[in-house]
């Protein structure tokens, strides 16, 4: 089975979001900087309040999925179908906006340290104006298990270790996600299988490792999402200090992305409606 290989790295640009909040962006950087299904990926992380206090207050969103993964900390959530949600350390909020929702996120410190990821994830056009979703996935309901010297919690998608098929705890899915947080100790390394349908890359937030092939090793880039070759398997190798990385793949839509701010659709067209929509409360009516 063939491996995955690094074929573009989109290093992670300093930024600010919401009210302030300062987060480092790879996916979504610019226009150019996705790989479908997947819209944008921020890391956020501080132990400074000041970075991060004043939070996301309430926003709209239209056409695709926020899928919101705390390390550390604690965050908030509300919008306006009535649902509030504490996002503990460890846990998952996934948000389909679908036709449309308006939430706030609001960050917690846990002493004094806030740390994090939100990934968007796209809709197909037959689903964007589906009904809008909420589910808050508690640390204890991820699916964990070791890999040699490697530990795998498994957010979504379904991974096959050893004979045994293991379910994330979100599954299934026009884009079929596949999200996992792996961590490797000193020295380890881990070959994981990923369906050839599926794009896929890794980002590697904590240590150092490297993407291991039939002919080379090639380091990743920290608070880089590193794009992968298309093949059935990443083999992953950890160095001396360890390393925390998300994998992260998705069946790719290949339909036309137009994005404004926190709408995205198919067409200017369906994107001026939402703006239409938003103004006159139909959003969410």
């Amino acid at each position: 089975m063939t491996l995955r290989s690094i074929t573009r790295t989109i290093a992670a640009q300093e930024t600010s979001d919401g009210a302030g909040v300062r987060i480092r962006r790879s996916l979504g950087n610019n226009p150019h900087a996705r790989m479908d299904p997947f819209l944008m990926l921020d890391e956020f992380g501080s132990d400074q309040p000041q970075d991060y206090i004043a939070g996301f207050p309430p926003h709209p969103h239209r056409g695709f999925e926020t899928v919101t993964y705390m390390i550390d900390g604690h965050m908030l959530h509300e919008d306006h179908l009535g649902n509030r949600g504490d996002l503990r350390s460890g846990g998952v909020q996934w948000m389909t906006a679908g036709r449309g929702i308006v939430h706030s996120e609001m960050p917690q410190q846990e002493s004094g340290l806030m740390r994090g990821f939100q990934l968007w994830l796209n809709l197909p056009a037959d689903e964007k104006m589906k009904p809008a979703g909420y589910r808050d996935i508690q640390p204890e309901d991820i699916p964990a298990f070791q890999v040699g010297d490697a530990s795998v919690r498994l957010i979504a998608g379904e991974l096959d270790i050893e004979g045994q098929t293991l379910a994330g705890a979100v599954v299934g899915g026009t884009t079929r996600p596949l999200y996992a947080d792996i961590h490797l100790a000193p020295g380890s390394d881990i070959m994981l299988p990923v369906d050839e349908a599926l794009s896929a890359m890794v980002y590697l937030y904590e240590g150092d490792a490297r993407i291991v092939t039939e002919d080379e090793e090639k380091p990743l880039t920290r608070s880089g999402a590193s794009l992968l070759s298309e093949g059935g398997q990443v083999h992953l190798k950890a160095g001396d200090d360890g390393a925390r990385l998300l994998l992260i793949a998705g069946k790719a839509l290949r339909e036309p992305v137009v994005q404004y701010g926190p709408f995205v659709m198919n067409t200017r067209e369906e994107v001026e409606q939402a703006l239409r929509d938003y103004q006159s409360g139909a959003l969410t009516a």
